[in-house]
């Protein structure tokens, strides 16, 4: 048994907030500050109030009715995040609340960037197992509710939204290799170190970034995780269609490729308009190719995320 995707969804909450608009609401920045260091132009941010979970339940409406399935046809739900709506009950319960499943295996997974890559593998080795047949894999993030926005480093390049996949049970490899890793030697490079403890707030409670570090580790990280998961299915990286890594910053994605020896027209890019989405980013871009129609039947893409923790990993799929 093989596990396969088959519906994709999205969402972006609000209307699309350029580096002039930072600029404007008192942000020491400007637009060529950010797009020349960063590629980065546009993000989405949620309104007060507007939590992951009811990102991921418009993104995960848009990926089931792709499938053509009722959200009473799952029997597991996860979800990845860091910026979960309670400390519990998970992101994926309330999820599946909204969406009126009863019953399915629900759980977060917490691997910041990579989140999505490794709820995805989780999902397949679930169905490869034969223990569940209908998975819907959730990557959504508010990540602007744990942001300094006095600090134009960090705060300009992250935004919120989410994207979800429908994986199913199939005859036919759709999910043809994963690879993850982590080390936790490198948490101090990018964390937010900070907790809830007696009702007060102990610790930093806002994303913090050693750049450069992040920059070089994720570069390594990443052409090597898609090398080894390319060896595990068999090809080589130039057998590849599209590459879809997690959307950080242009210039890790062109590093990346060159690594890879990919010219940059077989990656996907939405860094520009998305900014950072964290988890949401891989699935985000994966449902855009796919809408638009780069993305076709029967092609090799490779979708890999590194973030916090540090995690890193790919997950090689045909659709």
């Amino acid at each position: 048994m093989f596990s396969r995707i088959t519906g994709i969804g999205s969402f972006l909450p609000g209307e699309a907030v350029s580096n002039d608009d930072l600029a404007r609401r008192g942000i020491e920045t400007s637009d060529q500050w950010i797009s020349s260091r960063t590629g980065i132009r546009f993000r989405h941010l949620a309104e007060n109030g507007e939590t992951s979970s009811d990102l991921a339940l418009e993104a995960s409406r848009r990926a089931l009715a792709g499938a053509g399935l009722a959200a009473s046809d799952l029997d597991l739900i996860i979800v990845a995040t860091s910026t979960p709506d309670y400390i519990f009950p998970s992101t994926a319960c309330l999820l599946q609340s909204k969406l009126g499943n009863h019953g399915a295996t629900a759980f977060d997974v917490q691997a910041v960037c990579s989140g999505f890559v490794y709820a995805l593998t989780i999902a397949d080795k679930f169905i490869r197992s034969g223990s569940h047949r209908r998975a819907l894999v959730v990557g959504s993030e508010v990540f602007s509710r744990i942001l300094d926005w006095s600090d134009r480093a960090t705060c300009v390049l992250f935004g919120d939204g989410a994207g979800a996949v429908v994986v199913e049970a199939s005859e036919q490899p759709g999910i043809l290799a994963t690879a993850l890793h982590a080390d936790g030697a490198h948490h101090g490079i990018l964390s937010v170190p900070g907790s809830v403890c007696g009702g007060q707030v102990t610790g930093d409670p806002f994303l913090r970034m050693d750049g450069q570090a992040v920059f070089k580790f994720a570069v390594r990280v990443l052409a090597e995780v898609a090398e080894e998961c390319c060896r595990a299915a068999g090809i080589s990286p130039a057998d590849i269609d599209w590459l879809i890594p997690h959307q950080a910053n242009i210039r890790i994605l062109e590093a990346t490729a060159k690594r890879m020896k990919l010219p940059m027209d077989k990656v996907i890019v939405t860094v520009d308009r998305h900014g950072n989405t964290s988890a949401a980013s891989v699935p985000l871009a994966l449902d855009e190719a796919v809408r638009d129609r780069r993305i076709q039947a029967g092609q090799k893409i490779l979708l890999e995320g590194v973030g916090g923790g540090f995690t890193w990993g790919a997950v090689l799929i045909e659709l």
